[in-house]
């Protein structure tokens, strides 16, 4: 029996919950996979899972059995990248969690030069605006909008991303005008859910000053596309990211509104998961998104990076 491997097929199942994820993740068959958790059972004298139709778990000894395999795999990983000291032969998968807006407009630029630097490293791409457990699926890296809280991470602070909050043409052509902030209220406000809440609007005006301006949220989405095309198409007005908006705005679709305040900017970091040592794959990637990022920001704003949308504090 080759015992890392068993190994490998082990993690992969306790990490995506299931024996048919850690097969497909293996690119092997089920049945393969299940035969090498046995044998590896039978190996060592010991139940390493419970499962039925309902329920997949480890056992005490599972649990054990799992971070020391985890260490293993990850020097053995390490051990043989440095020795070939190429990033070209890094293998295996690497899982990347990103909010829907940046994932789908920022990240396949960025993963681009990921696949230029380690041609054989697969990646897996998790796009979600919700607050997941970050890590409970074995996410290596997150891009993460927004307050950081205590987890089983490492937090690399990228910056911050703009936002602006918007309108059409068309909306305001046929609405009450916003001069003041105090005149947002009689508006129908669109929002992500996981943004704000649902009767404020957080503004900072020149002097720094920061209030929170009552609005009237009418309509809410689970994904900033929806949110985007509804603010477009003149429902509502609402707030989008500066890197999501800047075309649209220079085209003249969207306008900006009480151009003296702004939206507070979020903070962005990259979510490293806290492994010992951390893998090469995971250090290489991560990497390349902090040299990349907040380039391409720049560029899908016209923005300054270091200015404005990527400004360290």
């Amino acid at each position: 029996m080759n015992i890392l491997e068993a190994m490998r097929i082990y993690i992969l199942a306790v990490e995506r919950g299931s024996i048919s994820g850690a097969a497909s993740d293996a690119n092997i068959g089920q049945p393969a996979a299940s035969e090498r958790i046995e044998r590896l059972e039978k190996y060592l004298g010991c139940r390493l899972l419970l499962r039925n139709a309902r329920t997949f778990k480890c056992t005490p000894e599972g649990e054990v059995f799992y971070a020391h395999s985890k260490k293993i795999l990850a020097d053995a990983e390490q051990a043989i990248a440095e020795v070939r000291s190429e990033k070209r032969t890094l293998r295996e998968t690497i899982r990347i969690a990103a909010p829907y807006c940046m994932g789908e407009l920022l990240l396949p630029c960025a993963l681009r030069f990921v696949r230029e630097a380690c041609p054989q490293l697969d990646i897996d791409l998790a796009l979600n605006d919700g607050n997941i457990e970050r890590f409970a699926e074995g996410v290596d890296l997150w891009l993460h909008q927004g307050p950081v809280d205590d987890g089983p991470f490492h937090a690399l602070h990228f910056g911050q991303v703009r936002r602006i909050l918007v309108a059409s043409p068309d909306y305001l052509a046929q609405h009450e005008p916003i001069k003041e902030p105090g005149d947002l209220a009689g508006h129908a406000f669109i929002r992500i859910k996981s943004m704000f809440g649902t009767s404020h609007l957080p503004l900072v005006d020149e002097s720094a000053r920061r209030d929170n301006v009552p609005i009237r949220t009418s309509i809410t989405t689970n994904h900033w596309k929806v949110m985007y095309q509804m603010i477009k198409g003149g429902l509502g007005i609402g707030v989008v990211e500066a890197f999501a908006c800047a075309d649209a705005i220079a085209r003249g679709e969207l306008v900006p509104l009480l151009p003296q305040h702004v939206v507070p900017s979020q903070q962005l970091h990259l979510l490293i998961r806290v492994q010992r040592p951390v893998p090469m794959r995971v250090r290489t990637v991560a990497d390349i998104l902090k040299q990349r990022i907040p380039d391409l920001l720049g560029a899908q704003t016209g923005d300054n990076p270091d200015r404005t949308l990527y400004s360290a504090e």
